[in-house]
Parts: structure tokens; sequence; C-alpha cells
């Protein structure tokens, strides 16, 4: 355990982003190329090098509420002071309140973790990843293309849930509905249910395509 995920309180520098929703253990690329964002990032890797990352919402004209806290891995100065970086998802937080709006929002936070598990999960678990080859392997018929899982998804049911939820495309709110749990067999399950009928989706697909080809 690090030291900071030991405090259950403090401030953090938040970085919100349109369409992205980072979860733990995953890695998160940026560019960074705004004035303000930029100030933020510099002043960041001289200290623990973590800031949070939080969902913008576009409709409501503010970020999310929760997000996740990301590390600066490796980062790349470019021209203009811009820069690329690789950080890594690390623990979850909820936004208490904003300490600071300029040049950059910085708001104090709880860190949030999934509640001990009342059951053993490693069938739910074992369900959603049969569930994620299915999945792939129909997109690979359908579209005729070598499509393969890469071999470190994770055993654990809890880094498995992030690890599926992260690979979800273009459905923000629905990853933020994901990241915001705080029962993993309840992330599980949703999941099972996503992938159920993107499944169910995809071999009626399959179907109309053998029927037109045959």
């Amino acid at each position: 355990m690090t030291s900071s995920s030991k405090i259950a309180v403090r401030e953090l520098p938040l970085f919100p982003l349109p369409e992205v929703v980072l979860f733990p253990t995953r890695p998160l690329p940026l560019h960074i190329f705004e004035f303000r964002y930029r100030i933020m990032m510099n002043t960041i890797l001289e200290s623990d090098r973590r800031f949070g990352v939080l969902l913008w919402d576009p409709v409501q004209g503010k970020p999310a509420t929760v997000g996740c806290c990301a590390e600066i891995l490796q980062y790349q100065r470019l021209p203009d002071d811009r820069m690329k970086m690789l950080t890594l998802g690390q623990q979850r937080f909820r936004v208490l309140e904003y300490v600071r709006e300029k040049p950059y929002k910085v708001g104090l936070v709880e860190w949030i973790e999934d509640h001990s598990p009342t059951q053993d999960l490693h069938v739910l678990a074992r369900e959603v990843e049969q569930l994620l080859r299915d999945v792939v392997r129909l997109s690979a018929k359908l579209t005729d293309q070598n499509i393969e899982l890469p071999e470190d998804i994770p055993d654990l049911p809890i880094e498995l849930s992030y690890w599926v939820a992260s690979n979800l495309y273009n459905v923000a709110a629905e990853q933020q509905a994901l990241l915001e749990m705080q029962d993993t067999a309840d992330r599980l399950e949703r999941e099972a249910e996503i992938l159920t009928s993107t499944r169910n989706h995809l071999a009626a697909r399959t179907v109309l395509k053998d029927t037109f080809n045959s």
C-alpha cells in the first residue's frame, strides 16, 4: 500500500476529460497541450506525480463527482512545452469540494473502494470472461479479422471487472456508472448483461451474414 492510499482525505489536482473514464490498474496515454494543464503537469512532476481524472459531462457542463487517480509513469517533452505521457489508474475517489478553480481545478477528495465480497466471485468472473471471448470470436467472424484477447487478462474478479469496463467503447456514461459502483459483484453482473446483449446482437448478425453468403 502506498503512503498516499493511507490518507483518507487529500487535495488532488483534477483533469476533466470528455468521453474518458479511467479505471484502477488501467493505462491512460495523454497528450498535454492546454496551457493550464501544462502548468498542472509540471507542478505534479515536482511532487508525487498523481492527479485525478474525471469524466466531463457536456450536458451538465461540469465533471463527474467520482473519478480515478492517475500516476505519471513516463513522460516526454515536445516542442511548445507540450507533453506526451503514459499514466496508470490507481485508486478511485469522490470529490468532496473544490478548493481551487484557477489555473486548474483542485479538489478535496476521499478515496473509495469496493466493499468486501460476501460471496466467491470467481464463478461470476469466469462467466464474464467467457462472454467476452464469445463477443471477440463473433466480432472476428463478422468482420473477417483475426481478433484475439490479450493473454494477460486479470484473474482477480475486481481487476477483471475494471479491465472489462475500461474496454467498453462509446459508452462513457455506462463506464462512469460502473466506476461508481462499490460492489464487485454488481459491476460484474452489469458487465455480464452488457456482454450478453452484445453477443446476442453479434450472433444474429452472423446468422444473417452466413445466410446471405451461403
